[in-house]
């Protein structure tokens, strides 16, 4: 074999090396933002058209969420988070649209407490997918039950499963259970 002929091996190799590699990575990282965010991976990639555009939208709301003070609450705030919550509930039997409203004011108060921006819906969906992907459905549910209550177009049984799904993400930013 001439010095020529080794050389192009050598750098087809190189080149045949260095794809793979970068392959290897592209989907260790898939694989990552697949398990953070669970559900909320695919619905990115449906929304964002793509991939691409989808896991540098997740990559972007991992690195917002690195920016934010998120932190534990202590014991006795979270007695107080659960005996307010209790009374919520007990209050959805004379009145239930109230109770979701209540509800909904609860789970933002919650947020804030805890260091999550809560200035407005989308955002909090942003920041909160990067912790509680899997619980996302739930709050997007309960808030779009919410608004329709406001609306006088929610049955009773539909404000009763918006309760249900309030109180899956309040528990999860309760006792600092990530869904992951």
């Amino acid at each position: 074999m001439s010095k020529g002929t080794l050389i192009a091996v050598i750098v087809v190799a190189a080149v045949v090396l260095i794809a793979l590699a970068v392959a290897l990575r592209m989907a260790a990282r898939r694989r990552h933002l697949r398990s953070q965010f669970g559900p909320e991976y695919d619905r990115t990639v449906d929304e964002q058209g793509g991939r691409r555009a989808a896991e540098r939208d997740l990559r972007a709301r991992e690195q917002r969420h690195d920016e934010l003070e998120i932190k534990e609450l202590p014991p006795e705030r979270r007695r107080h988070y659960t005996e307010e919550w209790s009374g919520v509930q007990e209050h959805f039997v004379d009145r239930p649209e109230g109770s979701v409203a209540e509800a909904d004011q609860l789970v933002s108060r919650l947020m804030r407490e805890r260091g999550y921006p809560t200035d407005d819906f989308d955002g909090q969906l942003r920041d909160l997918s990067v912790e509680h992907g899997r619980t996302l459905e739930h709050y997007r549910a309960a808030h779009e039950i919410r608004h329709r209550s406001g609306q006088g177009t929610a049955t009773t049984e539909e404000l009763r499963g918006a309760m249900v799904h309030y109180r899956a993400l309040f528990e999860e930013l309760l006792t600092d259970q990530r869904s992951r």
